[in-house]
C-alpha cells in the first residue's frame, strides 16, 4: 500500500498536497483498490466554494458510485480534465497523474490526518 508520507490524508480517503494556500486533491490508493477499476470521474464544482465534508464530486467504479469529500473550507480552483478521457489513471497513478481537483483553501486544515494517522485507520 503506497501512503506518501508528505501528504495529508481524510477519515474519507482523500489525499492533499498543500502548497500554502493551495491543495491538490484525490483518492488514496487504499481507495482506489477497494473500489476497483474506476470507469468515470465527475465534478461539477469547478468555480465553486465547497465547505469541508461536503461533496465535490463522485467516482465511478465498475462496482459502485462514491461520492468525493472536500477535504477542507475552499474554492474548487480546477478539475484534472485528463481524466474525463481517462479515469483509469486513478488506479494507475493516485498520487500523481491521478489527481482530482487543486483546491484554493479558506480556511484551516484541522481534522486532516498524518500518514501514520491514516496507516493506523485503515489496518496498515
Amino acid at each position: 500500500m503506497n501512503i506518501p508520507q508528505e501528504l495529508k490524508y481524510t477519515k474519507d480517503h482523500e489525499w492533499l498536497r498543500i502548497d500554502g494556500d493551495e491543495a491538490i486533491v484525490g483518492i488514496t490508493d487504499f481507495a482506489q483498490g477497494e473500489l476497483g477499476d474506476i470507469v468515470y470521474v465527475e465534478v461539477e464544482t469547478e468555480g465553486d466554494t465547497v465547505e469541508a465534508g461536503g461533496v465535490f464530486g463522485t467516482v465511478e467504479a465498475v462496482k459502485t458510485v462514491s461520492d468525493l469529500f472536500m477535504p477542507v473550507d475552499g474554492e474548487v480552483a480546477e478539475f484534472n480534465t485528463a481524466l474525463e478521457s481517462n479515469p483509469e489513471v486513478v488506479n494507475a497513478d493516485p498520487y500523481g497523474d491521478g489527481w482530482m481537483i487543486k483546491v484554493k483553501i479558506s480556511g484551516g486544515t484541522e481534522g486532516l490526518l498524518s500518514a501514520d494517522d491514516y496507516k493506523a485507520l485503515i489496518g496498515e
